[in-house]
């Protein structure tokens, strides 16, 4: 099973990938819905799985708290992007324009993480402190994929 930095990693890449698939395609294709989709749970679920796993630890470090707080108020701003394209006509124009802001946002979200967060994660917390932490990313990641509907319910209750 992989670590912690290993899984998010995995799934970064998987996002870059989606990322550039969408931006290839075009109006309402079923290419476009089907990127879209896969996209839009796979993001759902690993931001919420991790900020259940890996951001809690980091909260839990003095430095680190800054840094989750950060993180995870642009998972936030990311999320509310995606549910205005969720929203939208795909072959609509303001559709692409949205897309690629935030193929922009994730994109520098991701390098962030990776680059500083990650490397100050390293330094600060063991592994043997977060061993076990990417099956349970991945667990939670499996459960939050079945809780995207229901929160989007609740959200919308709000």
């Amino acid at each position: 099973m992989p670590n912690i930095y290993d899984a998010i990693i995995a799934d970064h890449d998987q996002h870059r990938a989606l990322l550039n698939e969408l931006a290839d395609t075009s109006g309402d294709s079923i290419k476009r819905q089907n990127a879209w989709n896969t996209f839009y749970n796979d993001v759902k679920s690993h931001a919420a799985a991790e900020e259940e796993t890996f951001y809690s630890k980091l909260i839990s470090k003095t430095w680190g708290q800054d840094a989750a707080r950060h993180s995870v108020h642009e998972h936030q701003q990311l999320d509310d992007l995606m549910e205005e394209l969720n929203e939208m006509d795909m072959s609509s124009p303001g559709w692409l324009t949205k897309f690629k802001t935030l193929k922009h946002d994730y994109e520098h979200h991701m390098e962030e993480e990776e680059d500083e967060v990650f490397t100050r994660a390293k330094e600060v917390i063991e592994d043997s402190e977060i061993e076990g932490y990417g099956e349970r990313f991945e667990a939670r990641k499996k459960e939050e994929r079945g809780l995207i509907e229901e929160k989007k319910e609740d959200s919308l209750e709000d």
